[in-house]
């Protein structure tokens, strides 16, 4: 005999609730405020959140595209926080540990970012900070010398670690070593940094360049004026940069065999192929396609190679996403002595891909993860202005998030075998093992 537990509420307690698919919710993305300071500088602000936080990100277009010299962006981006005109690098930083806040730096390809987290009752205290940081760091030849020691020793013993040699070579291969996406650092090229280099670069990108702002959190009511007091007035060119041109000249070869340690006992696998864009209209139903072939931990790639025949602890394929072209990459760690026995089995579940349909039960378990991870991607002021970052930065259109959306519930079996014979074929692939 079973007894019903109703609830005041007119809930009935002895029954579990009905399960609800993750893509039966309709997700929302909650929309941005936007500000122009005084020197056309633009604001993205999302004002929510429970806890009084905020963050404050300043973006510039200052990353390796730009430089003229390897490697000056990141040194410049780095340099920033350590001495001004008023202080050296440890009163910068003692100023804002006294704030309970964290700031910190980041180089990519196209852009240059300061990040602030802060408790929001003290961001009046450290916008001019960071201000003081952008239009008077003087990079001391001190601090130089320690950045180009500190990064030659963590090149070495990086050099030394299979996964590291092979990220770079793989990226080489696509894009040419003289690429901003198929670049990277030698000792040869931090000894080449010199201070007038930096200097200029910052003078160019950072005083004289083109910023824009995103901000989150329990905003202050004022925050506007504290910004356009603080950022309205420099001398920002804003859309005058240079015009840059990167021919992307990749190796004719394809398939490496690499040999970085004698002794080593495992391998790092990279198969990767040049790829579309977010733009273009294959990309959002291919995020289902790549999720199911090695997107999340139970893939085919993973079910195979990691459950299945025990080569490999994880394997992944994820999309590379740079603004100009994207890298479609297929990275593991394997033993050395199964090395190409993995990548056979990769090429294997691609060949099931493009000649079999996805069943239903499998296509909507992979559905309900990518929904699933997008909710847990809207929880929270930060992570809702990194989603509107990524959409303002590459130029994507206002509505590309629900277009995105609606692709990923509406792709069908066919649509994605269509797509598996058209992007998982071995021979756009370049082929690297580095053991």
């Amino acid at each position: 005999m079973s007894v019903q537990h109703v609830t005041s509420e007119g809930i009935d307690r002895s029954q579990p609730p009905r399960i609800k698919d993750a893509v039966d919710f309709q997700l929302t993305l909650k929309p941005y405020d936007k500000y122009v300071l005084d020197n056309g500088v633009e604001v993205y602000a999302i004002h929510a959140g429970a806890e009084e936080v905020m963050q404050v990100e300043w973006v510039f277009y200052a990353g390796n595209w730009y430089e003229e010299q390897k490697g000056i962006a990141m040194a410049t981006n780095h340099l920033l926080k350590n001495g001004t005109k008023q202080r050296s690098a440890f009163e910068l930083s003692e100023y804002i540990d006294f704030y309970g806040a964290y700031l910190n730096r980041s180089c990519f390809h196209e852009t240059a970012t300061i990040s602030l987290h802060t408790l929001t009752k003290h961001i009046a205290e450290l916008l001019p900070v960071v201000r003081e940081m952008i239009t008077d760091s003087i990079f001391p030849e001190q601090e130089l010398d320690i950045f180009r020691q500190n990064m030659k020793q963590r090149l070495e013993v990086n050099l030394k670690k299979c996964d590291f040699v092979a990220n770079r070579l793989i990226d080489e291969y696509l894009f040419g070593y003289h690429h901003p996406y198929g670049t990277y650092a030698t000792a040869e090229v931090y000894d080449a940094l010199n201070r007038e280099a930096i200097e200029a670069y910052h003078r160019d990108y950072y005083l004289n360049g083109r910023l824009v702002l995103f901000v989150a959190g329990v905003l202050p009511n004022d925050l506007y004026q504290q910004l356009n007091s603080q950022f309205g007035s420099l001398p920002l060119r804003q859309q005058l940069l240079p015009e840059r041109t990167h021919p992307i000249v990749a190796a004719q070869e394809k398939k490496y065999r690499i040999s970085n340690d004698p002794n080593g006992v495992q391998g790092a696998i990279r198969l990767a192929r040049p790829y579309i864009t977010r733009r273009h209209p294959d990309y959002a139903p291919m995020q289902v396609l790549n999720a199911l072939f090695g997107g999340f931990f139970g893939s085919r790639l993973m079910s195979n190679i990691r459950e299945d025949k025990g080569y490999t602890y994880g394997i992944h394929s994820y999309v590379q996403n740079h603004v100009s072209a994207s890298t479609l990459m297929v990275s593991t760690e394997a033993g050395r002595d199964v090395c190409e026995a993995t990548i056979g089995e990769v090429w294997h579940e691609m060949k099931v891909l493009r000649e079999e349909p996805v069943s239903a039960d499998e296509l909507l378990l992979v559905k309900n993860y990518l929904i699933g991870s997008v909710l847990g991607d809207l929880d929270g002021p930060f992570h809702i202005i990194a989603r509107w970052k990524n959409i303002v930065l590459n130029e994507l259109p206002e509505d590309y998030f629900y277009h995105s959306i609606d692709a990923i519930k509406s792709v069908t079996p066919e649509k994605l075998q269509e797509l598996a014979n058209r992007y998982l074929n071995p021979e756009d692939f370049y082929e690297l093992i580095v053991v």
